[in-house]
């Protein structure tokens, strides 16, 4: 067909009223068997898979969706739920925000019973649940539409929105190098998070152009929480030769950072350097304001709303990052490596 077939068309090759069709769609329990088996081979004959704009037209609707996530920052879930409630009041569409546990085995049936006590429309995943098994395969069982925010796994898989992370830990890194820093400690993001390997895969791969070797004790893990962000700082600045940097795989746990070097009495940056990432308030707040990369959290978000509710082909956007200088980093000390 040259246009996408909509509910009527499901309905004529079904041989069935459109009230049926919007039946089987909202999932209604008085549909018998065979009607909803007509109704289901003609979806899969004409290639029909149904977007939100098509369960408002077929009157199948609860007029709102879900956000589901599972982030260790209250400053990076803002923003990202501030995204998508811009996109669905402006729509007419109210947002469900739901918390939950990628870790725990039974998530893909938490995920299940929401979609079936709401009858919500449609689905946007926050990472690390963009990349949760589990939920992957409830959603696709379920037939319902979803979009997922910053993905690390099979990115043809559904409509998605991303950065580069890769990248733009490459480029904070660059930076560091470029302000006569050698010894760049790293502190890793969640092991949940597809988002923590491709950063430290960027700040791997900056040293190796900037001919400085890769010093495994250097590397920190980190869960994207300030409590960790303050362990792995203090473990790096113990080090006999401590580093001269420190580049945090988000603003919290770089805050925390800057904890233990205040509480340290260092001078910062003159003594210590200190970046981070996302651009969350938070980098604005802290002293000095951190050096950091703009993550358009809240415009990731928005458009992954904005896909959403617009339905049809699968759909992959990526939006720019940009590095946002501010106090929080300058050249090393000459007492410094």
């Amino acid at each position: 067909m040259s246009e996408r077939a909509n509910i009527r068309d499901v309905a004529l090759r079904a041989g069935v009223a459109v009230k049926t069709v919007s039946r089987v769609l909202n999932g209604h329990p008085y549909v018998s068997a065979a009607m909803r088996e007509k109704v289901e081979r003609a979806m899969q004959e004409l290639d029909f898979y149904p977007s939100i704009a098509a369960r408002i037209l077929s009157g199948a609707k609860s007029n709102q969706i879900a956000l589901i996530y599972d982030n260790h920052s209250p400053y990076y879930m803002f923003q990202i739920q501030t995204g998508c409630w811009e996109c669905c009041k402006a729509n007419g569409i109210r947002l469900l925000a739901q918390p939950v546990d990628v870790a725990d085995p039974d998530v893909g049936d938490q995920v299940r019973g929401l979609v079936s006590e709401t009858h919500v429309d449609g689905i946007v995943l926050s990472s690390p649940v963009t990349d949760c098994v589990a939920v992957l395969e409830a959603l696709d069982a379920l037939n319902i539409p979803f979009v997922r925010i910053s993905p690390g796994t099979n990115h043809a898989l559904t409509s998605s929105v991303f950065m580069d992370d890769a990248q733009a830990a490459d480029d904070m890194t660059t930076h560091l190098i470029n302000m006569g820093h050698r010894r760049i400690g790293f502190i890793k993001g969640h092991p949940n998070h597809m988002a923590s390997d491709d950063r430290l895969f960027g700040y791997r791969r900056a040293l190796d152009r900037g001919g400085i070797a890769f010093e495994p004790q250097l590397v920190m893990p980190g869960a994207f929480d300030f409590e960790s962000g303050m362990a792995a700082g203090g473990i790096l600045l113990d080090l006999p030769h401590p580093p001269s940097a420190i580049f945090a795989a988000n603003d919290d746990m770089a805050a925390g950072v800057l904890a233990v070097a205040h509480g340290r009495g260092l001078t910062l940056p003159d003594q210590l350097s200190v970046a981070g990432f996302d651009d969350t308030t938070l980098a604005r707040t802290v002293w000095p304001a951190l050096t950091t990369i703009h993550q358009p959290m809240a415009e990731l978000a928005r458009t992954a709303t904005e896909i959403l509710i617009a339905g049809g082909d699968i759909n992959h956007r990526r939006l720019p990052h940009t590095m946002i200088e501010r106090a929080s980093v300058a050249p090393p000390a000459r007492i410094n490596p």
